[in-house]
């Protein structure tokens, strides 16, 4: 097996480094920002079929009955927080990649009424938007 490359290894080293330094940059002054304001929008999947709406919000470790759902003047709101787990509050931090702290995330909804229901599926959070007349 042939060597790693110093000059490779030392730079994707620093790359890395950066982008963490980056990540915790971001989540320090949006978490002490203000009470309710978000840290970090979570990735989401949206389809549309002629009978209802189905998202899913990439959320792995968070539990489906804490994330708040409101659909507000044309937008559902998704929101709370990924905390570290209390057993790992003092562990010395090797990778962080998953952001901690408060997220929210906002999708402009089509006009209509709808029935909201949640679920789990393969670490993300599941929101069914059934279209109601």
């Amino acid at each position: 097996m042939a060597a790693k490359d110093p000059l490779n290894w030392m730079l994707s080293q620093a790359i890395d480094q950066l982008a963490r330094a980056e990540r915790l940059h971001q989540q320090f002054f949006s978490l002490h920002s203000g009470p309710r304001e978000p840290s970090w929008e979570p990735p989401v999947d949206v389809w549309e079929t002629d009978e209802e709406l189905l998202i899913l919000v990439a959320l792995p470790g968070v539990d489906p009955d804490r994330v708040e759902a409101v659909i507000d003047d044309g937008l559902l709101i998704i929101g709370g927080h990924r905390t570290l787990p209390a057993e790992l509050r003092h562990a010395r931090i090797h990778r962080l990649e998953l952001p901690q702290g408060r997220f929210e995330r906002r999708i402009a909804l089509p006009s209509g009424r709808f029935v909201v229901s949640r679920f789990a599926m393969n670490g993300c959070i599941g929101l069914r938007l059934v279209k109601s007349a």
